[in-house]
């Protein structure tokens, strides 16, 4: 029985993090022995936000590949490309911004949050407003069985199940309906207990060095009601303590709860001992990494392979599309 296909994507925006990693790369990586997969690099989103800063999406395309690269992606496996290589992603949008009607973007529940948070920014454009069309394009142009999210995003792949169904109503059965793929996720949280996020300046990348590391981990925010070594801890709200429940071996966390609330282990040692062990676990990553690094050659023949598989598909859909749509 064939494989079933999923399609998800990331924006250039930076440098990967441990959030990313928990988020949405490790759940990746483990379904692509399973599913025909389709992973892209979202660079015409990053637009939507940051169109008046364009200089470092190109820096930030090869790096992510890097680290899609050093996490275990493959190439063999998966299909990894660039969303602008592929201009019928761009045709397709269009279209269905024809029949997506304006309510069901106006009350999309990431606008409306984004436009709060990101408050020091003019998000009042046409590309903000409708990328959930462009993202629907995505998704349906590789006639994607599934879309694998977190809980946070399974409003955007409910919009582009809507918005297939109304293609499909127009025009003839074209695209399948996505279902939504809810993958789970390790709660982590940045250095200072929000969100992990680059914006934030709160991340621990994929990319940083042990020294960085230890540097970043030393400065992170543990129990607040902690004031002094010799007060006893609560390591049910120390971020520390999520940390090594991931990154430490099991016994190091059924050791570390009874000395914290009895204050026999102080934050500084504790962290210390985390960031070691976190070290460790990010080695082979690393390792991987400046192999990369070192050989850019091989990452631009990834890139250019899995653009042209993708443009394949996309090409062999739209022929289809524009037949359907009779023009």
């Amino acid at each position: 029985m064939a494989k079933k296909r999923i399609l998800s994507g990331m924006r250039p925006t930076g440098p990967l993090h441990l959030g990313n990693l928990h988020g949405a790369l490790a759940n990746w990586k483990d379904m692509q022995d399973d599913y025909e997969c389709y992973f892209f690099i979202a660079d015409w989103h990053a637009l939507t936000t940051d169109y008046d800063s364009t200089e470092p999406i190109r820096g930030n395309i090869h790096n992510v590949f890097l680290d899609w690269l050093s996490v275990g992606l493959s190439p063999e496996k998966s299909t990894l490309f660039v969303q602008s290589y592929v201009k019928e992603h761009a045709e397709l949008f269009l279209l269905l911004s024809m029949i997506t009607p304006l309510p069901w973007l106006e009350r999309n529940p990431t606008y409306k949050e984004q436009i709060a948070q990101l408050e020091n920014r003019d998000l009042s454009t046409f590309g903000f407003l409708g990328y959930p069309v462009l993202q629907a394009a995505d998704i349906i142009m590789y006639k994607a069985n599934g879309v694998p999210v977190g809980i946070d995003q399974a409003p955007h792949v409910e919009l582009t199940r809507e918005i297939a169904r109304r293609f499909n109503h127009f025009y003839g059965d074209i695209f399948p309906v996505p279902e939504t793929i809810l993958t789970e996720t390790s709660k982590i949280l940045g250095l200072d207990r929000r969100k992990m996020s680059k914006s934030y300046n709160n991340a621990i990348f994929l990319s940083d060095s042990p020294k960085e590391i230890r540097k970043k981990v030393s400065r992170m925010i543990t129990d607040p009601q902690r004031a002094r070594r010799t007060d006893p801890g609560n390591p049910d709200i120390c971020n520390v303590f999520a940390f090594h429940q991931l990154y430490s071996d099991k016994k190091t966390p059924q050791r570390i709860d009874p000395e914290c609330r009895s204050a026999e282990i102080g934050c500084v040692e504790c962290k210390k001992l985390m960031a070691e062990n976190l070290i460790n676990a990010l080695e082979p990553i690393r390792e991987k990494r400046s192999y990369y690094e070192d050989h850019p050659e091989i990452v631009s023949e990834v890139m250019d392979d899995g653009n042209h598989r993708a443009h394949k598909v996309a090409r062999q859909t739209m022929e289809e599309v524009r037949e359907a749509v009779k023009i």
